[in-house]
């Protein structure tokens, strides 16, 4: 944020400490995200700096590994269909909070996004029981489904921060018009807040692709995802692959930051506020 040129030397002194202080804590967060990329092309299998030369040569291991393949297969799978899931889940119940009134209420909402709040190990310890029983434990339609109940409150929350803004007359003029319920939904409520229905897709998808512990749990060697792969290597056998690995986890990460932030922007002009 800049200065207005009013601004006396007190608040410019002010306004430049913090803007040295941001940058410095932003530097001590990311630094050891940054390391792991270079590592990644280092020639040598030793995690050390400098390094002797560049290779390529952990991506064609990576590329060439069928358990990597298999863990990256699966994660796709698992990522794509458990982000359907809760995204359908958590738009329907953030349109039936918004229209309904109920008892407990408030309630029930903390119960759906339980899962955010719940410790991980408790979450997968209670699934793996639960999964035991039905026969759903070591198949991938189990660890779907799991990956589904912890990203459906993330879509929940979104999609029930977009409908705060949403103007309920819009929907209300089409159903005078003679339009359907579902009708006003697809061509009035659903491109409205088509932003946060989007943006909570992208969190429920990072967090299918970035879970570890369930997976633990629930999935045999058959089942193992791209993460539960890399923890298994670094508890095996530490190779530089897994800097591989991570360096394209990370470079996903920038672009679906990229997405949301390109969403964000979106609804914003949708609403009619500047960025």
């Amino acid at each position: 944020m800049a200065l207005p040129p009013y601004a006396t030397r007190g608040q410019r002194a002010s306004h430049y400490a913090l803007l040295v202080f941001c940058t410095l804590t932003f530097l001590f967060l990311i630094l050891p995200i940054l390391v792991i990329i270079p590592l990644s092309f280092n020639t040598e299998p030793y995690f050390t700096y400098p390094m002797p030369g560049f290779s390529l040569r952990w991506y064609e291991d990576f590329f060439a590994n069928p358990q990597w393949m298999l863990g990256l297969k699966n994660s796709i799978i698992v990522g794509i269909f458990a982000t359907l899931i809760a995204t359908v889940l958590g738009t329907l119940a953030a349109l039936g909070f918004n229209q309904a009134n109920f008892p407990f209420k408030r309630l029930v909402l903390a119960v759906l996004i339980s899962p955010i709040i719940v410790p991980i190990v408790i979450t997968a310890v209670g699934m793996f029981y639960f999964y035991a029983r039905i026969g759903l434990v070591s198949t991938l339609s189990g660890l779907i489904f799991a990956h589904a109940a912890l990203g459906a409150p993330f879509v929940l929350l979104t999609v029930t921060a977009t409908l705060i803004g949403f103007d309920q007359n819009l929907a209300r003029a089409g159903a005078s018009l003679g339009a359907s319920p579902t009708r006003v939904f697809f061509k009035i409520t659903f491109p409205l807040i088509l932003p946060g229905v989007v943006s909570g897709a992208l969190f429920a998808f990072v967090t299918s692709w970035d879970e570890v512990v369930v997976a633990l749990f629930l999935a045999s060697p058959a089942q193992h995802t791209l993460p539960r792969r890399m923890w298994s290597g670094i508890r095996e056998m530490i190779s530089p692959t897994i800097m591989a690995a991570a360096t394209m986890l990370i470079f996903l990460s920038i672009l679906l930051m990229a997405a949301m932030e390109m969403l964000r922007r979106r609804s914003q002009r949708l609403r009619g506020i500047r960025p």
